[in-house]
């Protein structure tokens, strides 16, 4: 359900979206155009309210406050499909605030809010040649289906957010569990189906309710000066962008730039904005005519060729694991680290997840692109690079059961051409293998581009920051030999069809697997030992019941284990144990201590026990001993169990401190042990005889 007019009538245009009990509140808000910008200023903001899943803030300051990581995606997950769709000209100041102020778990307040921007754009007096609508595709036993629910969502191998337009894709981004491209292919045109319905039920609403559009004035550009700029221009551009290495290609076009301009000084001394735009365009279409035209890239290349490769583990000496990726002029340090499950991340946001062991930092310096800017942490694109490697890599991951260790990746980019996030993927995939971690298949990663013509278009593989800037679209795909594990794909332009699509995903396989081959050379599984300096772990798995036993009253026991072992314990709620250690014997000893604590008295099991007590009708034997002060389990051996022949006195069998042979021959309701010496010698006896 749409709602328009109700709230918030002071915006520029606003929606109320509603999905099930879902309710998304999205604003659009312009200002005046300033002067001399030479980019949109679009933000767009995403407000978790806690109050929307009936959630009071955690800390000490009750309120929300900085934007949460999740938010922070979703606020770039509406900005890239409605980017494209704006006038070129269009230089206002424009907010969209996507307000969440009710979620229901089944509908995806994500999506809602795509659809409510949509919507408040389109009702406003701001140029937007939308609507846009987006759907969650999911893939359970095969079978593609939208907008999966939470149940739903836990068994599907797919997780595939797809928005766009009546005509055309505009934006693409999920991951999978080694989803072949064919079916990541199917999936994104099976959500345009759905995405053309939605679409075709806004349009006449907002047909009917939309403000006069504001004209968007553009300046013409003098002929006879474009002319002349173009013509002096042509040879000194084309000759300065061919260069593959990066900063002598952009010092020599800096040159280019300033003779052209110190040129046209005196011809036109009050057109340097003119000239500069005439530039700027010029030497995108040069670029793009090369690569249409000639299938000649700036470095050199072939369309489809990767640039050189290399691959290095262990670059560092001290950390759990580490990996060196470098492509070209790009070049990525990635660096595990393990540690114990409670140092898993706690989320704070409005999903289903509340905590996650696995987390992928992503760290683009300034110096890393030649560039000197105040460093004040994780940009929205920081984080959006490292959610994307961080899904990319979720698939191969080994289970909790299987390796019982909080997991954190950290990718330093060193050196930027275009594809850090890609880069940062496959250093991964070493730097994992390299810490020991069990993955299931090592994880490649591309970024594909394009150039479209008027008749034609043209893919590259593993572009570089150039083509990113003048191309038509960013195509980042991830996966294994096996399938697709994330991807993520921008547009520039007003979209783009099946065909187009069909040829990156083909494309980016071949680059795929070119690079894969590469990284298997370094290192092709995981070491089956881990670093020296990461901590052991040892899992184990106790009945709830018997929590309390190893804790101990007040915390007494499980801190006597810790001072004893040197080894810190986890216990949580379902009884899974871990045992964190720096060495092995400290790691034996905590098991040991634990096992003794927990042990059980066996029925038909024989014991070496100790006598602790003699009475007349019997011994009392301690078969289990106590550890840490606590008491051992013990049982009776009566007077008639003592030994094979008759026996008159106890003491003429055994005294205090000896150590005996007993069997166990039951454990009556009182849970009161019976012991039997006479038993253990005849199996003992039965035994020999054999």
């Amino acid at each position: 359900m749409v709602e328009v007019g109700q709230v918030a009538k002071q915006a520029n245009g606003s929606a109320l979206v509603r999905y099930g009990d879902t309710v998304v509140l999205v604003t659009a808000t312009a200002s005046s155009p300033r002067e001399g910008l030479d980019f949109f200023p679009l933000t767009v903001e995403y407000e978790e309210k806690q109050y929307a899943i009936g959630k009071i803030p955690g800390g000490f300051i009750k309120r929300e406050g900085r934007a949460t990581e999740n938010a922070t995606l979703s606020a770039r997950q509406i900005d890239r499909p409605i980017r494209p769709l704006f006038p070129k000209a269009y230089k206002n100041d424009l907010q969209v605030v996507a307000s969440i102020l009710s979620v229901d778990k089944d509908n995806s307040p994500d999506i809602t809010a795509i659809i409510g921007a949509a919507v408040a754009l389109g009702v406003s007096n701001i140029p937007f040649a939308g609507p846009v609508a987006a759907v969650i595709v999911g893939l359970i036993d095969g079978q593609l289906i939208i907008n999966p629910t939470v149940e739903q969502h836990h068994q599907s191998d797919l997780h595939l957010v797809v928005a766009g337009t009546q005509e055309a894709i505009m934006m693409v981004e999920g991951h999978a569990n080694e989803v072949p491209e064919q079916t990541i292919l199917e999936a994104i045109f099976f959500a345009h189906e759905e995405i053309k319905r939605i679409n075709a039920f806004l349009e006449p609403i907002i047909v009917e309710l939309a403000k006069t559009k504001l004209e968007v004035v553009t300046v013409g550009v003098d002929e006879q000066m474009n002319s002349v700029v173009r013509e002096f221009s042509a040879s000194s551009l084309e000759e300065a962008v061919k260069n593959p290495e990066k900063k002598a290609r952009e010092a020599h076009m800096d040159t280019a730039r300033a003779a052209i301009m110190e040129h046209f000084k005196e011809i036109y001394p009050d057109q340097a904005k003119q000239i500069a735009s005439i530039v700027d365009k010029l030497l995108k279409e040069i670029v793009r005519k090369m690569i249409l035209d000639e299938g000649d890239r700036v470095d050199g290349r072939k369309l489809d060729e990767i640039r050189q490769i290399s691959c290095e583990v262990g670059f560092l000496p001290r950390t759990h694991g580490s990996g060196l990726f470098t492509r070209g002029q790009t070049q990525v340090l990635s660096v595990t680290t393990l540690g114990p499950m409670r140092e898993n991340q706690l989320l704070d946001g409005l999903g289903i997840e509340e905590t996650k062991r696995y987390i992928h930092h992503y760290n683009f310096p300034p110096y890393s692109v030649g560039e000197t800017k105040p460093m004040r942490g994780p940009s929205r694109r920081d984080i959006g690079h490292g959610a994307l490697a961080e899904r990319a890599l979720l698939a191969v991951l080994p289970s909790l059961e299987e390796f019982p260790y909080t997991i954190r990746v950290v990718s330093e980019v060193l050196e930027s051409n275009g594809s850090s996030s890609m880069g940062s993927v496959c250093g991964s995939s070493l730097s994992l293998m390299h810490a020991g971690v069990p993955i299931k298949s090592p994880v490649s990663g591309i970024a594909m581009g394009l150039v479209k013509g008027e008749d034609k278009f043209a893919i590259l593989s593993d572009i570089q920051g150039i083509e990113d800037a003048l191309g038509d679209m960013d195509f980042k795909l991830a996966g294994t030999a096996k399938g697709v594990t994330a991807l993520q794909m921008d547009i520039k332009i007003s979209g783009v069809n099946r065909e187009i699509v069909e040829a990156a995903l083909a494309k980016a396989r071949e680059g795929r697997m070119f690079i894969m081959e590469k990284m298997i050379a370094a290192i092709d599984k995981p070491n089956v030992e881990l670093s020296p300096y990461a901590p052991q772990m040892i899992r184990m798995q106790i009945h709830p019941d018997k929590i309390r036993e190893v804790i101990g009253p007040g915390g007494k026991t499980i801190h006597k284990i810790v001072a004893e072992s040197g080894c810190k314990i986890d216990i949580e709620d379902d009884g899974s144990l871990f045992i964190i250690a720096t060495d092995d014997e400290g790691a034996k000893k905590a098991r040991f201590l634990i096992e003794s604590i927990l042990a059980e008295v066996e029925v038909g099991k024989v014991y070496m026990g100790t006598v602790k007590r003699i009475m007349d009708f019997g011994a009392f034997v301690e078969i289990i001993p106590g550890v840490l002060g606590s008491s051992g389990k013990e049982g009776l051996v009566h007077i008639s169990q003592l030994d094979e022949a008759r026996v008159n006195k106890v003491e003429d069998i055994v005294k205090l401190g000896d150590k005996i042979e007993v069997k166990v021959t039951e454990v009556d309701r009182q849970g009161r042990v019976n012991l039997s010496r006479k038993a253990a010698l005849k199996m003992a006896n039965n035994s020999t005889t054999i």
